[in-house]
């Protein structure tokens, strides 16, 4: 990993709105949900984001998930410790999280996890797989909320026209309005000493 030094102005703001986004709690559940899926105790415990970053740098644990959820996601896992094979991992579970029916946006970048930069982009990311894993019925242990599926409704012609004569109460309703005792625009209140109560 390339030391990149202390950033400084809006590099550093933008580090720092980063890192406020990690959640430990959920990094902990993270690696927990990865422990009882993988069957493999992590080696250290998690005690902040650097931690969690070590444990998953090198992909292997990454694909061993995928590969435990979807048997043969990873065909093989790099073992060497170059950055480039480690990187590698990385990309290839990506890539079998998108084939498992994550979307794009539920994934994250390389150099988030390897350079962490947004460590809580792979937990959100973590999160969202769980939440696939249910949607398509695996009985395994569960993580996040499960993901909704899509709920298609067809209406015929009749149903269709009659909801395009009716107005949505999100336009507002007008039930009981009325401009009776409005004043027109430009004409001046009419203000009488004789209707005033003594």
């Amino acid at each position: 990993m390339a030391y990149h030094g202390p950033s400084y102005g809006l590099s550093r703001e933008c580090a720092m709105k980063s890192q406020a986004k990690f959640s430990p709690e959920r990094a902990k559940q993270c690696v927990i949900w990865i422990e009882e899926v993988t069957g493999n105790k992590a080696e250290m415990e998690i005690k902040d984001q650097i931690d969690f970053a070590e444990m998953l740098k090198d992909g292997s644990i990454l694909c061993q998930l995928i590969n435990a959820i979807q048997p043969g996601s990873v065909k093989k896992i790099n073992t060497m410790k170059a950055p480039f094979k480690q990187r590698e991992n990385i990309e290839m579970y990506l890539k079998a999280c998108g084939n498992y029916g994550l979307k794009e946006q539920d994934l994250f970048q390389v150099n988030d996890l390897y350079e962490n930069k947004n460590l809580y982009m792979v937990v959100d990311n973590l999160f969202n797989l769980g939440g696939m894993t249910q949607k398509k019925g695996w009985d395994g242990p569960t993580l996040g909320v499960r993901q909704s599926s899509e709920n298609k409704r067809n209406f015929d012609e009749d149903v269709l026209k009659a909801g395009q004569s009716m107005i949505g109460l999100q336009y507002g309703t007008n039930k009981g309005a009325s401009q009776a005792g409005m004043t027109p625009y430009g004409a001046s209140r009419q203000i009488r000493p004789e209707d005033e109560v003594a």
